[in-house]
């Protein structure tokens, strides 16, 4: 649904003007935030295997989601969806929404962000800096309908990232994200990397990254890692997208039904991370980058220890490469929050060991 006054006739002038000068801010944007580091820890355990990090927190909402986000604005406005005064809805576990709330702040028009009650403080708090208003539902099978209903009380626009992700988004270059990180990998040791892996929220970097490894004709395999409570594993095995689970306590990824944006076709393995050790996996890549990093993170890194465990096992040499996808500090009072952790009956103690030694050694990364 649209508000904007003359989307089903000529633009005026002044709607025309209001565009132009929208798409003009975003272009601006996104040229002072067009790409990001590629960080390379050393990890003294796995000589031969190169382990790359494309680190999203540094744009300016400080996660993956900004280039979403801006994505999503520049499909409304082209699709004739955003016009001046027109509200924005959208459905977040809440990356998205803080970034969202910095575009529709930018450019001078409301904002509702639907998330549950268990969003972390920090983003709810980012979310109404930007002048945002959050609404806050029980259940996360429930933000999707709450949003509509929201954009239609309201005669706004719902952004619906989960629907819109993949097509938002131009998986042929662009700098998309899978651009940016095999141009800035051309140099490397191993320049192709063995695996590509990637956790899923809405479903569409993964869905970027593996159209983008197909279309560039490279040997790069996509590894999708899925969490506790999420149904993508259960829909890539089974073929049915019609299954639903309980929903994830991994913010940003994980989710309760198969989304519009997820496909499963580009993807060449999966398989699932306990949340133990997806918080376990974040806590020692912070230690080793001296700054903490988000659960999706751990998520991720934890995908690329199996692989390299595996990589090892078989005596090959080669380069992972997977993303930062937010800061840690978004999340100090849940998953670097001892009570918090206790209080969700996760023990991070022994996966931690785990893999500390195995950064170290190269050994006792599975029991």
């Amino acid at each position: 649904m649209s508000t904007c006054p003359h989307a089903a006739s000529v633009l005026s002038a002044d709607d025309r003007q209001w565009t132009r000068a929208a798409i003009t801010l975003l272009e601006a944007d996104g040229r002072r935030s067009a790409d990001t580091h590629l960080v390379k820890p050393d990890f003294p355990g796995l000589r031969g295997i190169d382990i790359y990090f494309k680190d999203e927190s540094t744009h300016p909402t400080g996660s993956l989601k900004h280039r979403l986000a801006r994505s999503l604005f520049l499909y409304g406005i082209c699709n004739g969806h955003i016009c001046k005064g027109t509200t924005l809805v959208e459905a977040s576990s809440g990356s998205t929404a803080v970034s969202e709330a910095y575009f529709a702040r930018l450019l001078g028009l409301p904002f509702i962000a639907v998330m549950t009650r268990s969003t972390s403080a920090q983003k709810i708090q980012a979310i109404e800096r930007f002048g945002g208003r959050c609404h806050l539902v029980d259940h996360a099978h429930e933000v999707y309908g709450v949003a509509q209903a929201l954009a239609n009380e309201t005669q706004g626009y719902y952004l619906d990232q989960f629907t819109h992700a993949e097509r938002a988004t131009d998986w042929r270059g662009n700098n998309n994200i899978a651009e940016s990180i095999f141009r800035q990998m051309e140099g490397e040791p191993h320049p192709v990397p063995e695996w590509v892996v990637m956790s899923a929220g809405t479903g569409g970097t993964s869905a970027t990254l593996g159209r983008y490894i197909r279309y560039r004709n490279l040997t790069s395999r996509l590894c999708v890692v899925d969490v506790e409570g999420s149904v993508f594993l259960d829909a890539w095995q089974s073929g049915d997208s019609g299954l639903t689970a309980s929903g994830s306590r991994i913010e940003g990824i994980g989710r309760p039904r198969v989304e519009p944006s997820f496909i499963p076709t580009v993807i060449d393995h999966m398989f699932r991370i306990d949340d133990a050790a997806s918080i376990a996996a974040a806590h020692a890549l912070s230690d080793r980058l001296f700054r903490r990093v988000g659960g999706s993170t751990g998520t991720n890194f934890m995908g690329v220890l199996c692989l390299a465990a595996q990589m090892r096992t078989q005596g090959r040499d080669g380069s992972l490469v997977t993303l930062i996808c937010d800061s840690g500090d978004r999340y100090a009072a849940t998953y670097y929050d001892a009570a918090w952790l206790k209080a969700q009956n996760l023990d991070i103690d022994t996966w931690r060991a785990r893999i500390e030694r195995f950064l170290d050694t190269g050994a006792g990364l599975c029991p």
